[in-house]
């Protein structure tokens, strides 16, 4: 008997708790009044479940009835979701906005770039995966990601479709209490050599054979800048970071930039890579064209 359920019975269903009444829900739906009582009651012999009490003039809704409301409002909005997500795809939008993006990409940007883009397409599923050095780079070669954003220098490959579009400044920083805080700048090469420095490692091979900067003897490593740098602020080394993701620490006097003999920083230009041949749809071209006014390049 629940498969003879239908949209209509739940929206009537709706109808009549919004309104208080059968007369009401009538008027809203453009109905008769008899053709509302009438999908009630089918609705109620579905489910074998007595959703209102009509005792009084007018009815009020059981405590199944106003279980089963809660679930009836559930399901409609599923399907005003699953009506107009078809319809975006219909009218030539990707299914699923999936995309790689580097940590060492301005977070901030890419936060506020997303939330305008749920107010633009708010039906559109959005799968983002945040993966340093080589990760974003696999990640769109197993067409896991429509495209990706990172730093081509990370994996040296040259077979893909890119687009600058940013440069991020990175910059030595090191605890404010750590003792190589305290050494004369510029730090020179052998106290820099003899102290801990912190760095990313890849989950992927296509980086195996990249050094990147370090400097020191003495390295940890860490799969995500996140949690290295909890380990930097709290003194167990130095490392590069991208300068708008400590600026405020730097500011608050947790962490201080440093001047080394080998480097005072970098800057990292990060491209827009996708497959060739791989067009993107209007929700991805909508979302580098808005990451391009933000960060106005």
């Amino acid at each position: 008997m629940i498969d003879s359920l239908t949209l209509d019975q739940l929206r009537i269903l709706i109808a009549v708790a919004d309104e208080g009444s059968f007369s009401g829900a009538a008027r809203r739906l453009g109905r008769v009044q008899s053709a509302i009582s009438q999908a009630v009651q089918t609705l109620e012999n579905t489910l074998g479940l007595a959703l209102f009490d009509r005792s009084a003039k007018k009815p009020v809704l059981t405590e199944a009835g106003r279980s089963i409301l809660m679930d009836a409002r559930q399901v409609i909005a599923r399907t005003d979701t699953l009506r107009a997500h078809a319809g975006s795809i219909a009218g030539g939008c990707e299914p699923e906005l999936a995309l790689s993006v580097d940590p060492l990409f301005p977070q901030p940007v890419l936060i506020e770039s997303l939330k305008a883009l749920s107010l633009a397409f708010p039906f559109m599923p959005v799968k983002l995966i945040t993966e340093g050095l080589g990760g974003p780079e696999q990640s769109l070669r197993d067409g896991h990601v429509l495209f990706a954003i990172y730093a081509l220098l990370a994996t040296g490959s040259r077979d893909l479709n890119v687009e600058k579009l940013v440069d991020v400044e990175m910059i030595p920083v090191v605890a404010a209490d750590h003792p190589m805080a305290q050494a004369p700048e510029p730090v020179s090469q052998e106290v820099v050599e003899a102290q801990t420095q912190l760095v990313l490692m890849d989950r992927t091979p296509l980086t195996q054979n990249m050094r990147g900067n370090i400097f020191s003897t003495h390295v940890w490593r860490f799969a995500d800048i996140a949690t290295r740098l909890d380990y930097l602020l709290a003194g167990f080394g130095w490392c590069h970071m991208p300068a708008w993701l400590v600026n405020g620490d730097i500011a608050a006097g947790r962490l201080k930039r440093l001047r080394l003999a080998q480097s005072n920083g970098a800057r990292i230009a990060m491209y827009v890579v996708r497959r060739h041949g791989q067009h993107l749809g209007p929700v991805s071209q909508w979302l580098i064209e808005d990451l391009r006014k933000r960060l106005g390049e």
